[in-house]
């Protein structure tokens, strides 16, 4: 999802943009980045949209400092993938 979230020092702000900030689409093409200035509509896209993946322990990749990726794990926890979650929802 194209989803940004800025915690914003107390004030949230949630955008939504056109496509996924990679050079390829940044390139030659005209991107939209906009903002989300319904309260109750960007708290749905948060909690529908963002946190859903925020929250995946089995399918996810944790940027680490020096660059690297790890996989996350459930560990002792309920295994949740954001996939199989999202479908269980629309269907």
């Amino acid at each position: 999802s194209r989803i940004f979230h800025f915690a914003n020092d107390g004030s949230p702000e949630v955008y939504l943009s056109s496509a996924d900030w990679m050079d390829r689409n940044l390139t030659r093409r005209v991107e939209v980045c906009f903002p989300v200035l319904n309260i109750d509509l960007a708290k749905r896209v948060f909690n529908e949209g963002l946190e859903n993946y925020l929250v995946d322990n089995t399918q996810a990749w944790e940027l680490q400092t020096d660059g690297s990726y790890i996989r996350t794990t459930p560990g002792q926890g309920i295994a949740h993938m954001a996939q199989t979650n999202l479908m269980a929802r629309l269907s």
